[in-house]
C-alpha cells in the first residue's frame, strides 16, 4: 500500500477542534503525520489538496442496503459503492432485510459481504425483537459478538412499551444504542403522506405529526427510566425536536439525527402525486423543516443521517398510495446538506463535518470520525465549492430514486479512503 501525502489542503478535524491549512500523511492505513512541510516518504502518491478540504470520512448511521433478499435493488457492494462516492468511509446497514438481522448468522453475512466488497466499512445494526415482530427479544450479546452496533426494529415500530423498556435495559448492558422508527402505526395507518392542507388538495389521507410525536415523548420517558440510550431516527416534525431538547436540558441519552431530505423538501413537493416524494416519515410543513435545521444548529440533532432507501422504477410509478416510502441519499447528502446548511449559514463547514462524521463515530461507538495520529486512515477530500448536476443514471447505487434529479448541488467528495485504501477517486470512479 502506497503512503499517500495530501498537501496543503483546509484540515477539518472536529475530534480535535481542529481548522487550519496543512499537510495530512498516511501510511499502512494510519494517520502518520499532520501538519505543516510533512516529508514525502518514498513511493508517496502526493495530491494536492489546495482548495479543498481533508476530514474524516463521513460515517452514516442509517442506511437500508437490501441484501439478503432484495439484491435487485442494492447489494451491500454497490451499496458501500455508493457511499464511498458520496463521501462515507462507513455506513450502518438496517435490519429490515429478508431475512431480518434478527440472529449472529445474519449478522456475519453482512459483514463477510462487505469485507468481501472492500469499499465503506459496513457495520450492522441488528434487530430489537425476533422478526421484527416485537413480540419477543432478541439475544442482543449474541448480536454485539457477531459486529452488530446498535439494534432497531426500523421501520416496524416496537409498540409495546413494555419490550421498548426491557430493550434499552437490555442494550444498557452491552453499550449499545436503540434505534427507534418512531411512529405510533395506528394513529398513522393509511397514510400516504403528511397530514395538512396539500394531503386534503390530493385527496389522500394524511400522517399527523403526533404519530411521531408520541414514540418520541415515549422513548424520552423510558430513556429517562432506564438509563438507556436511545436513538430517535429521522426526526420530521418541530414538537419532535422540542421534546428532544427537553430530554437533553434534563440530562437524558437521547440522541436524534435527521436526513437531508427533511431539512430540504416540504410537502408540497408531493404535489403532482410525485412519489419520490413519499417517505416515512413523510416531508412536513416549512415550519418543521425549519425547526430541523435549528436543532442541527444548537446540537438538539446530534446528527445527519441518509436514510438510503433504493427502489425500483417501477414501483415508484405505481399510484401514489401503492408506491413504496424511501429515496436514495448517500451520493446527495453531502451536496444537500453544504447548498442548504453551510451556505446559508445554519452550520459552519467544521460544525457539518462534526455531525456526518465525529458525532456519529461517538453515538455509535464507531472507529473514525478523527484525523487523529495513529487512526485508521479514514479520509475525504471534499471539494466544498463544486457545482454539479444530480444525475441518476450516473449514481454507484443500483437504484435511482430521487426527487432532486437535475438539481444542482454544491460540494462532493473528490477522493474516499478506507484504512488507507483509495476507494473513492472522482477522476475515476471506484478503484
Amino acid at each position: 500500500m502506497r503512503p499517500i501525502l495530501f498537501r496543503g489542503g483546509r484540515v477539518i478535524d472536529p475530534s480535535r477542534q481542529g481548522d487550519a491549512v496543512a499537510d495530512l500523511l498516511v501510511v499502512d492505513g494510519r494517520i502518520a503525520a499532520v501538519g505543516t512541510n510533512v516529508g514525502v516518504p518514498d513511493g508517496a502518491e502526493v495530491i494536492d489538496a489546495r482548495g479543498r478540504v481533508v476530514a474524516p470520512g463521513l460515517i452514516d448511521l442509517h442506511v437500508h442496503l437490501r441484501e439478503p433478499g432484495f439484491e435487485d435493488l442494492e447489494t451491500i457492494a454497490t451499496g458501500a459503492a455508493a457511499a464511498a462516492a458520496g463521501g462515507f468511509s462507513a455506513v450502518c446497514a438496517m435490519p429490515n432485510t429478508d431475512p431480518v438481522t434478527d440472529n449472529q448468522a445474519a449478522v456475519g453475512f453482512i459483514v463477510s459481504q462487505a469485507r468481501r466488497a472492500e469499499m465503506a466499512r459496513v457495520y450492522p445494526i441488528g434487530c430489537v425483537t425476533v422478526g421484527q415482530k416485537g413480540e419477543r427479544l432478541a439475544e442482543f450479546g449474541e448480536l454485539v459478538g457477531a459486529g452488530a452496533v446498535g439494534v432497531s426494529d426500523d421501520g416496524k415500530p416496537v409498540m409495546s412499551s413494555h419490550i421498548m423498556r426491557t430493550a434499552l435495559e437490555y442494550a444498557r448492558t452491552f453499550g449499545i444504542p436503540v434505534a427507534d422508527h418512531c411512529e405510533d402505526t395506528p394513529l398513522a395507518a393509511g397514510g400516504a403522506m403528511h397530514e395538512g392542507i396539500v394531503a386534503t388538495r390530493l385527496g389522500l389521507k394524511g400522517i399527523p405529526s403526533a404519530a411521531e410525536e408520541i414514540h418520541v415523548a415515549r422513548d424520552c420517558i423510558l430513556a429517562e427510566l432506564t438509563g438507556g440510550h436511545i436513538h430517535l431516527c429521522h426526526m420530521s416534525t418541530r414538537g419532535s425536536v422540542e421534546l428532544i431538547r427537553r430530554a437533553k436540558e434534563k440530562g437524558l441519552r437521547v440522541t436524534a439525527e435527521a436526513t437531508p431530505h427533511h431539512f430540504t423538501l416540504t410537502h408540497e413537493r408531493c404535489e403532482g402525486y410525485d412519489t419520490n416524494a413519499k417517505m416515512n416519515p413523510p416531508l412536513r410543513e416549512a415550519a418543521d423543516r425549519d425547526a430541523i435545521r435549528q436543532g442541527l444548529k444548537d446540537g438538539t440533532i446530534d446528527v445527519i443521517a441518509s436514510d438510503h432507501a433504493p427502489h425500483h422504477y417501477d414501483a415508484k410509478e405505481r399510484e401514489f398510495d401503492d408506491a413504496p416510502n424511501g429515496i436514495l441519499g448517500l451520493e446527495t447528502a453531502l451536496g444537500l446538506a453544504i447548498r442548504e446548511l453551510v451556505k446559508p449559514g445554519i452550520l459552519t463547514l467544521p460544525e457539518l463535518i462534526f455531525r456526518m462524521s465525529t458525532r456519529a463515530a461517538q453515538l455509535f461507538h464507531l472507529p473514525g470520525g478523527t484525523l487523529a495520529v495513529g487512526a485508521p486512515a479514514d479520509v475525504v477530500l471534499i471539494d466544498p465549492g463544486a457545482e454539479w448536476v444530480v444525475e441518476p443514471a450516473a449514481f454507484r447505487s443500483k437504484s435511482r430514486n430521487t426527487p432532486f434529479a437535475g438539481e444542482t448541488l454544491t460540494g462532493r467528495a473528490d477522493l474516499t479512503l478506507v484504512d488507507g485504501r483509495v476507494v473513492w477517486r472522482r477522476a475515476t470512479g471506484p478503484s
